[in-house]
């Protein structure tokens, strides 16, 4: 069961689920804002095309700014990656790091598009011959194979642990872990092989072999997943069948409501498709969060007529 009930949950901390979040909670509905703004592209950027302020500042105080200005409205928050979405009747059930469970009536995505890289030989030579970004876009190709995921937050580990449901053996790569305790336990008590390295150099013929270590360790492999970060609004999207561009399928679909296919979710910012514009992203993170909280006091007004 839920731990936690929710009006609207914003999944990304930059521009769009900031204002989101101020917009959501301006209209009495409790609100929850996951995300860290240090994973923001506007972080370390500088901004001095932003109508009514002047000169040029730091991305990371504008940020700042803007999270103690959802705070001050209501706004809580919380720096746990998101796992898992799921559909119900009612809403939609989150499962975050720590395996902390909460609900929602109104879902926001606002995470950005950017998927890092590795940048490492081999990477580009064999993207989509064995390197991929999405386990759970992927996973499927890999069954009975081995395979091994590299990164040191909350995609890499779920990452890892799912592909043990399809693959024979599964390695996880990485200098450190960054997870919550309740992951890494989790981790540790699975079958995933975890090597405490890093990946020189992805290696193969016609698609991926081997990977070499910076300890000069050659490791064969079938299947490499560079899982950088937190799961990105794509993986988490194919969940609950959130409907994607029709062109690039690279960014999701929304409308002038910022409204998906999907009843109850939202998506703004970068997600939602270029110019990636602070200015933009703002303007569709308020649409988004008046629409969705909107939406989740008339379900919730529906709910206590029934």
């Amino acid at each position: 069961m839920p731990e936690s009930v929710y009006d609207v949950v914003i999944i990304g901390a930059g521009p769009a689920g900031i204002q989101a979040a101020i917009h959501a909670s301006r209209k009495k509905t409790r609100v929850l804002m996951l995300g860290r703004i240090e994973n923001s592209a506007l972080y370390g950027a500088h901004i001095e095309n932003y109508a009514f302020i002047p000169g040029v500042s730091d991305g990371c105080d504008i940020l700042r700014t803007g999270l103690e200005q959802a705070k001050s409205f209501g706004t809580e928050i919380s720096h746990e990656d998101v796992l898992k979405i799921s559909a119900q009747k009612d809403g939609f059930d989150l499962t975050l790091e720590t395996g902390k469970s909460v609900s929602t009536r109104a879902l926001i995505f606002a995470m950005g598009v950017a998927k890092k890289k590795l940048n490492v030989p081999g990477e580009k030579d064999f993207s989509g011959r064995g390197v991929s970004y999405c386990v759970d876009c992927d996973a499927n190709f890999y069954r009975g194979a081995t395979v091994a995921v590299t990164g040191d937050r909350s995609a890499a580990v779920d990452g890892a642990l799912t592909l043990l449901d399809y693959a024979s053996k599964v390695y996880l790569i990485a200098n450190k872990l960054e997870v919550s305790q309740e992951l890494e336990h989790k981790l540790r008590a699975s079958e995933v092989e975890f090597i405490t390295n890093s990946i020189q150099e992805i290696q193969g013929e016609n698609a991926v072999g081997s990977v070499l270590l910076d300890n000069g360790e050659t490791i064969e492999t079938e299947g490499v997943f560079i899982e950088l970060g937190s799961k990105g609004a794509l993986e988490l999207a194919t969940q609950v069948d959130v409907q994607l561009d029709m062109e690039s399928f690279k960014y999701i679909a929304t409308n002038n409501k910022q409204e998906t296919n999907i009843t109850g979710i939202y998506a703004a910012g970068d997600i939602v498709g270029p110019p990636y514009q602070m200015a933009k992203a703002v303007g569709e993170g308020c649409v988004a969060g008046m629409e969705a909280a909107t939406f989740a006091r008339a379900f919730k007004r529906k709910l206590e007529k029934a």
